[in-house]
């Protein structure tokens, strides 16, 4: 009998070790330094939601090892015995038991509840001296417009280190649902046709930051991710003299040529020269497409 027992173990061994192989798997993409993990918050909103993540998970996990280990318990105090057919004693009709499993989940929701939607209405707040900043999703690109310095650029967002900017972000009619994620910064938010969403982003200190369209938008999905400079007030306010000089473009050259030649100005403009658009132009403006990362 001892035997068979050794035998056995083995085998018990090499059942478990594809689910042990599937926990080291799982944990190993559990990391808070990578570019784009929800679990480094650095600005104030993101900081906010990790917080309220925090609290969230520290709450349903005491409640996760408690009621586990009353289930663990109990099937193996209250297991079935050979030759023990006696009926357990039922609890169906004990109103006091009933309301007590009732009362306490409630109890619970409700201390999740109260932070939850005072954090949702917290992080609805547009804050006061925001920079204003238009956010339009395309397939597959974002455009960002900046009303208040007559500012127009793509993909790459310049924030100022000292300033909240609130975000308005929609797409055209004809484009379809995004999804504007800057895990670092904030949580996600559609980004709707016909409709205007608003988020706000702060980082107290200069850094690089990356985003990722959040939503399936189609066959380049993949390619529609967003840079995030936040940059010192002396270095945003020089970006944005850069951003407002006219384009550096030799007419004469043979680049030129090509970019009129190909049908590029169709889709894109350059601003300070022939193919300026007037605002017109469906594709990237590429006035400074060089000073992009």
């Amino acid at each position: 009998m001892n035997s068979s027992r050794s035998h056995a173990r083995p085998s018990t061994v090499m059942r478990l070790a594809p689910l042990g192989l599937l926990v080291v798997l799982l944990l190993s993409s559990c990391s808070d330094n990578l570019p784009r993990s929800t679990l480094n918050p650095v600005g104030e909103n993101a900081q906010t939601i990790d917080d309220l993540f925090r609290l969230t998970l520290a709450i349903a996990a005491v409640f996760f090892v408690g009621v586990n280990g009353a289930v663990v318990y109990a099937a193996i105090r209250y297991r079935a015995r050979k030759n023990d057919d006696t009926e357990p004693k039922q609890i169906h009709g004990n109103d006091t038991l009933e309301i007590t499993w009732t009362v306490i989940p409630a109890l619970i929701l409700a201390t999740i509840a109260v932070p939850t939607v005072r954090t949702i209405f917290e992080l609805a707040e547009e804050p006061p001296n925001a920079l204003q900043v238009e956010v339009i999703g395309h397939q597959w690109w974002w455009e960002y417009r900046y009303p208040e310095l007559g500012v127009v650029t793509a993909n790459e967002l310049w924030i100022p280190t000292d300033q909240p900017v609130f975000l308005s972000m929609t797409t055209d009619d004809e484009d379809v649902i995004h999804s504007f994620w800057i895990p670092n910064l904030n949580g996600k938010r559609d980004v709707v046709p016909g409709r205007v969403n608003t988020l706000t982003v702060s980082a107290p200190e200069p850094g690089v930051y990356l985003g990722q369209c959040a939503e399936f938008c189609g066959l380049s999905h993949s390619q529609m991710r967003m840079t995030v400079h936040a940059a010192e007030p002396a270095d945003f306010d020089a970006w944005v003299d850069q951003q407002l000089a006219p384009g550096d473009v030799d007419e004469n050259s043979a680049g030129w040529g090509l970019f009129l030649d190909k049908g590029c100005s169709a889709c894109h403009a350059i601003g300070g020269t022939t193919a300026e658009g007037g605002g017109l132009n469906p594709g990237p403006d590429l006035t400074h497409v060089g000073s992009r990362s």
